[in-house]
């Protein structure tokens, strides 16, 4: 019992620790797993570890009998794969998909063969396990992706390639060490030592391609199912997420009964098709989703780094092995990069950038262990029998897998932002508008900015608000501000204004203190209450006048929902014109426009502002 709660303790507190030293949690987690588990024996009385996650009676006990733990590790795994296609939207890869497409094909293929390669001639492992290492490290796993694209303002596609190469990856290495694993277990006759005659080849392959079928059809299946249970309200309101985790175990489980080894793939097209339809209620089965996973992730790194032997990290400490480390990130990964993005619209700074972020994550460690230790059990049982080793090496390939997934990404969490500084490819200067809230001013505000050129998005809860601004054309996304989606969108790394535009002050207040330094590098405003109109003259972060609430704002909206432009060609027609404009109860001043770049708030105008020939007030109302 104290194993158990110490794990998901020091795994929250590796959370916590990685939040506030923003990097990667997965660093702090494999290396508490280090240390609870292998290095725990150097200075443990009796030399065990404090942390044995496969029981052995011989060490002391342990938590998962058998090969219980390896059916928790897939499990979560598809639990996290599930919550990580639930974030994949079509609308983000307009301008790369074919991009990532290549990434996951043509990229792939390089990892595969190529890292194979060097791992046959290098290391010495057989072709066969070779081929399986090479499958293990395709991923580059969204869990240290993401905490690397919320702390570094990548330019807006560069941020979506990772993001999108991350999650859509994860199931094409696990396919592809499925399918190694398949090719070289199919060799084993009786379950143990023994060749085929290399039938097995075709069989592998089909069993390939049959898995691949069926994951893409259940899982549309499936996604198109639940909606109709969601939308039908066969499922309670307060059972909405015990059920639908449910249903993720149940048509994982069941994909798996149909053909072996499917769940992961079929999980990962369950979520992104659900990410993409109409589905109510998503935003709080999302919220659910990743507060399952950050506490699924902190449990599997430290179990799967515990479960590590000491003897097979000594074993790291050779020169070969720290060459083939530097084979993967320095010539596998560019290389897939460049091949994948010929004739794209990147530049060279940003291929440069794309080839150096290639963390590895949670599948990766996660199948690993799970192959790893299978094909250990094989030799174990072949030296019991008498007969020849039928993989020698198998027990390298957790600790090799462990040696890139830790290594990439202590390398790109600590030098993922120096690198994006000198390439170039940091967002510079934030001009993006970002409304909180999407209603019927903040619509004809922002329908006016993005017509002149401006980046805007709108972010609302209500879903007929957001159908609305998209059907003007306007990029808009259904997000709670309470969450902790917000901070992790990549659409929102270009927004340098604020603006908190709800009818709730509550709501407001919090929007600006929570995300003020995060979206408004250029200014962060709110609509002023009604306390402060009938008692404050002047408001700092007003985003209108400390005249005009919501109310007014959407009176004005209702009765003449146009924006107008009053030309002012010095500071006396400025000031003047702002006075009329201030005396009407049917129009609202919003901007000072200098030009088509530069717009002004205009509780930001005092008397040092220079007013330029041709310059307008911008204003929300009847035309004057």
């Amino acid at each position: 019992m104290v194993e158990l709660a110490s794990i998901i303790i020091l795994g929250i507190l590796a959370q916590w620790v990685a939040w506030r030293l923003k990097v990667p949690a997965i660093l702090p987690l494999i290396l508490i797993g280090l240390a609870v588990g292998p290095f725990s024996t150097l200075y443990t009385h009796d030399g065990h570890k404090w942390l044995n996650p496969i029981f052995d009676a011989t060490q002391g006990g342990g938590l998962f009998p058998g090969e219980n733990l390896f059916y928790f590790v897939e499990l979560a795994i598809g639990i996290i794969l599930f919550e990580g296609g639930l974030t994949l939207k079509r609308n983000e890869i307009k301008a790369i998909g074919p991009i990532i497409g290549k990434l996951i094909s043509v990229g792939s293929a390089v990892t595969f063969f190529g890292a194979a390669i060097i791992t046959y001639f290098l290391i010495g492992l057989s072709w066969p396990l070779s081929f399986l290492f090479a499958g293990l490290i395709i991923v580059t796993g969204p869990t240290v992706i993401a905490p690397i694209l919320r702390n570094i303002p990548l330019k807006k596609d560069v941020a979506n390639i990772l993001k999108w190469e991350g999650i859509l990856i994860d199931p094409i290495g696990a396919l592809a060490a499925v399918l190694v694993y398949e090719f070289i277990a199919s060799g084993v006759t009786g379950g143990h030592g023994g060749h085929g005659d290399g039938s097995f080849t075709a069989e592998a392959f089909k069993h390939f391609l049959t898995l691949t079928l069926e994951g893409l059809a259940l899982g549309t299946i499936a996604a198109f199912a639940y909606r109709e249970l969601v939308r039908r309200h066969w499922i309670p309101h307060y059972l909405l997420n015990v059920v639908t985790l449910a249903i993720v175990l149940a048509v994982f489980v069941g994909s798996g009964l149909l053909v072996a080894d499917s769940g992961l793939l079929t999980i990962v097209v369950m979520g992104t098709v659900l990410a993409n339809i109409d589905l109510p209620n998503m935003e709080e089965i999302l919220y659910f989703k990743e507060s399952l996973a950050v506490l699924l992730i902190s449990m599997l790194f430290i179990l799967l780094a515990a479960n590590i032997n000491l003897n097979e990290l000594e074993g790291l400490l050779e020169w070969k092995y720290a060459l083939l480390f530097l084979s993967i990130i320095l010539i596998i990964r560019p290389l897939g990069v460049f091949l994948s993005t010929m004739n794209s619209p990147l530049v060279l700074n940003e291929k440069l950038f794309v080839s150096w972020v290639g963390p590895r994550g949670i599948v990766a460690a996660g199948i690993a262990s799970l192959f790893g230790n299978k094909l250990v059990a094989f030799n174990v049982e072949a030296k019991a029998l008498g007969e020849a080793i039928p993989f020698a090496g198998a027990e390298l390939i957790t600790p090799l897998v462990f040696m890139i997934v830790l290594g990439t990404v202590l390398l790109n969490a600590t030098t993922a932002g120096l690198v994006a500084k000198l390439l170039g490819v940091r967002i510079t200067k934030s001009n993006g508008i970002l409304f909180i809230g999407a209603n019927t001013a903040a619509r004809i505000i922002s329908k006016y900015l993005g017509d002149l050129g401006r980046r805007v998005i709108l972010v609302d809860t209500n879903v007929q608000n957001i159908q609305k601004a998209q059907d003007q054309g306007s990029i808009a996304i259904q997000a709670d501000v309470y969450s902790d989606q917000m901070k992790d969108n990549t659409e929102f790394n270009d927004m340098g204004y604020l603006f908190a535009f709800t009818g709730s002050a509550v709501v407001n207040d919090y929007v600006l203190n929570k995300y003020g330094e995060q979206y408004g590098e250029n200014g962060a405003y709110r609509l002023v209450n009604e306390e402060e109109i009938a008692t404050v003259t002047t408001v700092e972060d007003s985003l209108l006048s400390p005249s005009h609430d919501y109310i007014r704002m959407s009176e004005v909206a209702r009765d003449y929902p146009k924006m107008n432009e009053m030309n002012v060609n010095s500071r006396e027609e400025f000031d003047a014109g702002l006075a009329e404009l201030n005396s009407l109860s049917n129009s609202i001043a919003l901007f000072l426009k200098q030009n088509e770049d530069d717009i002004v708030m205009l509780t930001e105008v005092n008397a040092a502002t220079e007013i330029a020939e041709g310059a307008q007030i911008v204003y929300l109302g009847k035309e004057i």
